[in-house]
């Protein structure tokens, strides 16, 4: 079944090329992973992703599961802890009352089609043909239905969907071609506080009856249900092969709003001309980066990468910048400023945690999407002066302090140092430099809704670590505090960049001698970075394989190469950089024995045996190892093993395989994408020139679509002669028409636009981007 997909999507050859958008193949690991990892119908960043999902009950396993045999309805809303707006067309003898497992089809892949917005599907038990599409706020569904006097199409507020339960629904019948209402997504262990998804359904044909359910029993309702465990549903006789048509628009706000977004977004009736212009929106995205080369796998799982980096992170403010704000006591509804033709300035959004995006979307975003940058800024700023912290991961308008540390710092610092500059600067570093204090995320450990002490960030201020154990209270999750401290000393590093470009030099001095903590876990006996205990000493026992117990999600020995803003520093605690190199390449060598990651999907990363692991590239904590060897001296080696952890990790094509882990919002796909290009940021740009570090790229030629916006270049061209799989070693690069011979590049000389390009040979050249001073530049002097 697999195999035959793939030979039908894959018929193409080098002389007939598809557009990037024809080249995703959305069913990528789409066995494994989360609730809102799965997308079809959706658009960049689109506050509706409507897709089907195979199961409904939970954060993990849930969602859209290609091993599964049915479909328990399609939902409006796969995203960081939301959910929303699930509905089933059905026929025959009505049975939503009953549950999704008792309403809901058998299909099979064999008669489904998934594209990027679109997704087509049979439901086997009433013979309907289901399609799918999408505006950015709108889900549009055209059934085909089998000759039945008694067709329907139900919305199930009485279901437990995804991260969250469905605490209460509303619905209320407009007309015979219109119902409205909400559903109070309840709170969870993530997002403390309810989340109300309001929704307006229009009907392009009448239906002939509006009920509904409370309780799992069937109830008269007239034109209004409403309360706990409810449903409803439209009924109508259908012909053989009659096609109905159903727009759900969807707001935070309000049913109005929401009923604003559909008429906006989505004013006609024509589905074939909204899939096609999602098909054409993905694709002027995509086209961003050109690639040239590679095999038909190779750039099929490329621009499937990329699609997955401009998902997730959603947008939840409507057309007119209107956005539910649920930082206080009580909910509010906001307004984002509106430009000189009265249209939002930014979006607000919704995202998983920043933490792991300086070495991810940080990069990708920043210099391919400047404008997504901007809008995220703008929205984490906006959420400052809401609530008065700058989220690491808000949900629903709510904060959750999901990871730790000041995750969004390096975020901000980098856009800011890259020239992206149009959001309240002056706030946004007021509101950063409250995070690195007492009373802000430095506070606050995952998900610690209550208090402010898990974060031990006093320890850190006056001791210059954070100890482990803190303490006997648990005050939320991922309570590391090595890891923390690791965090902390990086963040601050990129604080002080921003700081003294605005010229707060004594804020700049402050946070560069708090950078320089990372030191003191570093315990000489051992060689490694270990836990220092609340009395200062180092704890027992040893054992740098231990995963979490000081180590975020990791090991210390995956931790010990965190220190992305003072490279030299290590290499110096380490003796010397061929010492630094050695040891790098033992632990490369280790990994490469588990194909550099903790299993191949997330149920086996969870397993302890396969988590004791040196380097693991299907989680964030290790993934800028490849990219260390370029400061010591040795960027052959970064070739060599950049190129061997994207063809272990990031080269398959099938539904069981894809990132051996959690994909998280965009970040590994992000990295995927990096990786094979070419380019890489250890530091994430925090530098206070940003710049970028060369490994081998997989392709021939990519080409960099700049945003005249922000960049004056046009196009950055990277071309790679003599490129093969056994061809990964640089042997020389020219800049511009001149000789580069450091493996880097500054920011501000590739947006100007020019061509890079790389000679690749078989063996090694250790004399190009060797000697010290060509190295990339670090906190500590080379």
């Amino acid at each position: 079944m697999i195999v035959f997909f793939l030979q039908s999507q894959m018929a193409f050859t080098q002389n007939t090329p598809k557009a990037p958008v024809d080249l995703v193949y959305p069913l990528l690991d789409a066995a494994n992973s989360r609730w809102f990892f799965f997308n079809s119908a959706t658009r960049p960043f689109g506050m509706v992703n409507l897709s089907p999902d195979n199961a409904i009950n939970a954060d993990w396993n849930a969602g859209y599961r290609y091993e599964k045999d049915s479909i328990k309805c399609f939902s409006h809303v796969h995203c960081w802890q939301l959910s929303g707006v699930p509905v089933l067309p059905t026929t025959g003898a009505f049975k939503g009352h009953l549950g999704a497992n008792q309403y809901g089809s058998k299909y099979v892949h064999e008669k489904e089609i998934i594209k990027p917005g679109y997704h087509k599907v049979v439901l086997d038990a009433y013979n309907i043909t289901a399609e799918l599409s999408s505006t950015t706020r709108v889900g549009f569904h055209q059934y085909t239905f089998p000759k039945s006097e008694q067709s329907h199409i139900l919305f199930d507020f009485s279901t437990f969907l995804g991260p969250s339960d469905t605490e209460k629904g509303h619905v209320r019948k407009v007309s015979n071609q219109e119902i409205e209402g909400y559903a109070i997504m309840a709170p969870t262990i993530r997002r403390p506080k309810t989340v109300t998804v309001f929704f307006v359904a229009v009907f392009d044909k009448p239906f002939d009856s509006f009920k509904g359910w409370r309780n799992g029993q069937l109830e008269e309702i007239g034109d209004l249900i409403d309360g706990a465990r409810i449903g409803a549903y439209v009924s109508f006789a259908t012909q053989a092969g009659e096609v109905r048509k159903m727009k759900v628009a969807i707001s935070y706000v309000s049913e109005a709003q929401a009923r604003l977004n559909l008429n906006t977004e989505l004013p006609h009736w024509d589905f074939e001309k909204t899939a096609q212009d999602s098909r054409s929106d993905w694709n002027q995205w995509l086209s961003r980066i050109e690639i040239e080369g590679g095999t038909d796998t190779e750039r099929s799982r490329f621009y499937t990468d990329l699609w997955h980096a401009l998902q997730g992170r959603r947008i939840i403010s409507d057309v007119n910048g209107k956005y539910s704000d649920m930082t206080g006591p009580e909910r509010r509804i906001g307004q984002i400023p509106l430009d000189e033709k009265d249209q939002p300035k930014y979006n607000h959004h919704n995202s998983d945690s920043f933490w792991g995006a300086q070495w991810t979307i940080n990069s990708l975003w920043h210099l391919v999407y400047p404008e997504v940058t901007e809008s995220f800024v703008n929205s984490m700023v906006m959420m400052y002066q809401d609530g008065g912290l700058i989220p690491r991961g808000p949900a629903g308008g709510n904060y959750t302090y999901v990871m730790t540390g000041a995750s969004t710092t390096p975020f901000i610092v980098s856009a800011y140092l890259k020239g992206i500059q149009g959001f309240n600067i002056e706030k946004a570093y007021e509101g950063l430099r409250k995070n690195h204090f007492p009373g802000g995320m430095m506070s606050k450990v995952g998900y610690e809704h209550n208090t402010f002490k898990g974060g031990g960030i006093e320890y850190y201020i006056e001791r210059g670590y954070v100890p482990h154990p803190l303490s006997q209270i648990r005050y939320g999750f991922h309570q590391d505090g090595s890891t923390q401290t690791l965090e902390y000393a990086y963040q601050d590093f990129g604080l002080a960049q921003m700081a003294k470009a605005l010229g707060k030099m004594d804020d700049y001095k402050l946070f560069m001698k708090r950078a320089e903590n990372y030191k003191n876990i570093w315990n000489p006996e051992i060689g490694w970075m270990w836990n220092r205990t609340l009395d200062g000493k180092w704890g027992e026992p040893v054992d740098i394989l231990t995963y979490d117990h000081g180590w975020e999600e990791g090991t210390a020995a995956q931790y010990v190469w965190f220190v992305p803003h003072d490279v030299q520093g290590l290499i110096k605690l380490m003796g010397s950089r061929e010492t630094f190199t050695k040891r790098l390449n033992e632990s490369f060598e280790k990994a490469q024995k588990h194909d550099f990651v903790s299993g191949k999907s997330h149920d086996k990363e969870t397993l302890e045996e396969l988590r004791r692991v040196y380097i693991n590239y299907g989680n964030q904590p290790s993934i800028q190892t490849a990219y260390l060897f370029n400061y010591s001296g040795a960027p052959w080696l970064t070739q060599y093993w950049s190129r061997q952890v994207v063809q272990k990790v990031y080269s398959d094509l099938s539904p069981n395989f894809g990132y051996s882990g959690d994909e998280d919002q965009g970040l590994m796909g992000s990295l995927a994408v990096l990786m094979k290009a070419g380019l890489f940021s250890v530091n994430g740009g925090t530098s206070s020139k940003p710049f970028y570090e060369i490994s081998s790229p997989i392709f021939n030629k990519v080409t960099l679509n700049l945003n005249p916006k922000f960049y004056p270049g046009g196009k950055f061209v990277i071309e790679a002669k003599n490129n093969d799989p056994q061809n990964c070693y640089i042997q020389s690069a020219m800049l511009n028409g001149k000789a580069l011979n450091q493996s880097w590049i500054l920011h501000e000389t590739l947006v100007k636009g020019g061509k890079m390009t790389l000679q690749l040979g078989p063996k090694p050249n250790k004399s190009w981007g060797s000697k010290p001073e060509q190295a990339p530049p670090s906190m500590t002097a080379k």
